[in-house]
């Protein structure tokens, strides 16, 4: 963001990492504390086996769109060419909306252990299907909080042009919320049962 606007002197970026260097850090040592070997498990995403060849596209461009272009983009919008700045009071909601969606992640983190970086059938782990927290009530709250996540970049860097990189992020988010859906329909044990009660993949009662 700060190489993009060509200068320090940018609350909006500041605002972005401090936010966020008080939420994720937080969130991980309560992880730490719950599921230890998840925390391990994610950090060897890169080494795992089983790992479908459309979720290793999917796991990149997240990256890509979601955090890296995003930032870049609003770096050049805000700093630079004020293309589509936003109001003040958007940069307060998206806090909001970070502490609401980093917060979804970590209880799905908390109660799952399972939860890895990237989509597989968890052989290796004693796979099976997690109810508890807010598994009770959509199936991919770890998605739900991503695309909050994402859409709250835009928002505290004041860039409404950063949105476009932000909602492909949360449009492969979507796309690998069905994917995986699919095959966790197809190969784990009491999953389909599971999405039989609990109907909604993402927002509760609509989808």
């Amino acid at each position: 963001f700060f190489i993009a606007a060509g200068r320090l002197n940018v609350w909006q970026g500041w605002l972005y990492v401090v936010v966020s260097a008080a939420l994720w850090p937080a969130g991980t040592i309560l992880i730490w504390r719950a599921n230890p070997d998840l925390l391990n498990q994610r950090g060897r995403w890169k080494q795992q086996k089983g790992t479908p060849l459309w979720d290793q596209f999917l796991v990149r461009g997240l990256g890509i769109f979601g955090y890296n272009i995003m930032l870049f983009t609003a770096g050049l919008d805000i700093g630079r060419f004020r293309w589509s700045p936003l109001p003040a009071w958007a940069s307060i909601a998206g806090v909001f909306i970070m502490i609401a969606g980093v917060a979804i992640v970590h209880w799905a983190m908390f109660v799952n252990p399972h939860f890895e970086a990237t989509v597989r059938l968890q052989q290796d782990r004693n796979h099976h299907v997690i109810t508890a927290g807010p598994y009770q009530y959509i199936r991919h709250p770890g998605y739900l909080g991503a695309i909050l996540w994402f859409l709250s970049g835009p928002l505290i860097l004041g860039s409404a042009m950063a949105l476009i990189p932000a909602g492909i992020g949360c449009l492969i988010l979507i796309v690998r919320t069905v994917l995986e859906d699919r095959m966790l329909r197809k190969n784990l044990e009491g999953y389909a049962e599971y999405a039989a009660r609990v109907k909604s993949r993402l927002l509760y009662g609509i989808w």
